[in-house]
């Protein structure tokens, strides 16, 4: 029988709950006596009530990638999908292609994928395809035959400290591969260059701006949308030529990942173009919530900096008046550590409004809030309004905002409920 409990409800709570499985929101110690094992994410602090009692009534206890890790081993192609950004969209599009070619893969994603009607999928194959998050190294704990690195950047430096143990720590999951694997990294991402000198599995780059990726992206043209037809080319000669159904010169570097990995796969060119039409975007990534008085509401995932920045190109392709961001900062720490390039990634929204911080796992010991944000972006010279709670955001957007106009959503947290509060 399996238990569960989470802090907040949520829709991914609600479809388990739906699915049998009992959830507690909240803690509920009782729960716990009768357990035979406890599993637990990176983001649950070590004196989590539920884990306290777990270790005082001598019940085995299992880190989630420990336990995912070991799920790996059972299959002959663990496909992983590693990067600090990028990680759900690529490996939605990599699970598509893999579906649609009939190879009935399993799946694990960090997002609802719609396709799947949830975050995962049970096949009858040897493939796996999942996320690997190099948060605490989780992903050194798994056994992939093949991976695909989007890029490596500043982030979770609460655990990492700077760039350099984040480099040492994708160096150490390339290792991993065996050497009939496969590794497809980011010809265009200077941290991500070298890699291939930690494994003698077979290498595969993609870029758009290295010529000498052995697959590139040229002719990249964008429709009203924000999506993209580009033309693909593999070792200098042309491949095929593509189009998506999701917006952003970052997705073209995402789905060059996807089509390098697919064609090693030997999955046909006709099934990764029908699934790349197909793919319209995960859950909180760019996605449409609904429209109110002519006005579109998007909301996304982006909580670092470079995601913003990709996410602003992605919006400012699309046709519109004005853009208006709401923007919750995730973690106080990596609000610390970043705050003069959040300041500059927000500066290409017409429109901003900054809320307060949404600590997750964190407590503010860091003397930082979002108004040091909000300060930062004056002294650049942009007009920002700080307001707290969600109640009087919305009642600032309807009273301002104009037919034509698109909202945006941006953070981690629960700055994605502003959306239907909205639409309501």
């Amino acid at each position: 029988m399996l238990l569960g409990s989470d802090w907040a409800q949520s829709e991914i709570t609600d479809r388990l709950i739906s699915h049998g499985i009992d959830v507690t929101i909240g803690s509920d110690l009782k729960k716990i006596h009768n357990a035979d094992l406890v599993v637990y994410t990176a983001a649950i602090p070590k004196n989590d009530t539920e884990l306290v009692e777990a270790n005082r009534l001598g019940i085995k206890t299992c880190e989630r990638a420990v336990f995912l890790g070991k799920l790996t081993e059972s299959f002959k192609e663990t496909i992983g999908i590693s990067g600090t950004h990028g990680k759900t969209t690529t490996t939605s599009l990599v699970s598509l292609c893999f579906i649609k070619a009939g190879f009935d893969p399993n799946v694990q994603v960090g997002a609802i994928l719609k396709q799947l009607d949830g975050n995962y999928r049970i096949g009858n194959s040897d493939y796996l395809i999942l996320e690997a998050c190099e948060y605490v190294e989780s992903f050194l704990h798994f056994h992939p035959k093949a991976e695909i690195i989007l890029n490596i950047d500043n982030d979770h430096l609460d655990y990492f400290k700077n760039i350099d143990n984040i480099k040492n720590a994708f160096a150490k999951y390339v290792k991993l591969l065996p050497d009939d694997g496969l590794l497809v990294m980011n010809a265009d991402d200077e941290n991500s260059v070298g890699l291939e000198k930690n494994t003698n599995a077979k290498v595969l780059t993609f870029g758009i701006n290295n010529s000498e990726a052995d697959f590139t992206a040229k002719n990249i043209k964008f429709d009203d949308n924000g999506y993209a037809t580009f033309d693909v080319y593999k070792y200098g000669n042309f491949f095929d030529s593509f189009t998506l159904s999701i917006s952003g010169i970052h997705n073209v570097l995402n789905s060059l990942s996807c089509i390098a990995l697919c064609n090693e796969y030997g999955i046909p060119n006709s099934a990764i173009k029908d699934a790349f039409l197909t793919f319209t975007g995960a859950n909180r990534r760019m996605e449409l919530k609904g429209t109110f008085n002519g006005i579109d509401i998007y909301d996304d995932y982006a909580h670092h900096p470079t995601e913003i920045k990709a996410t602003a190109d992605a919006l400012n392709r699309k046709s519109f008046n004005k853009s208006w961001v709401i923007f919750q900062p995730h973690t106080y720490s990596r609000l610390k550590n970043l705050l003069d390039d959040f300041a500059e990634s927000l500066l290409d929204f017409d429109n901003v409004i900054i809320t307060d911080v949404y600590a997750a796992r964190e407590k503010n010991v860091f003397n930082i809030s979002s108004k040091d944000l909000v300060d930062k972006l004056e002294s650049l010279g942009k007009s920002v309004t700080y307001i707290p709670k969600f109640d009087d955001i919305v009642k600032y957007i309807k009273e301002n905002a104009k037919k034509g106009d698109i909202i945006l959503t941006l953070g981690a947290g629960t700055v994605t409920n502003i959306g239907p509060m909205l639409l309501k």
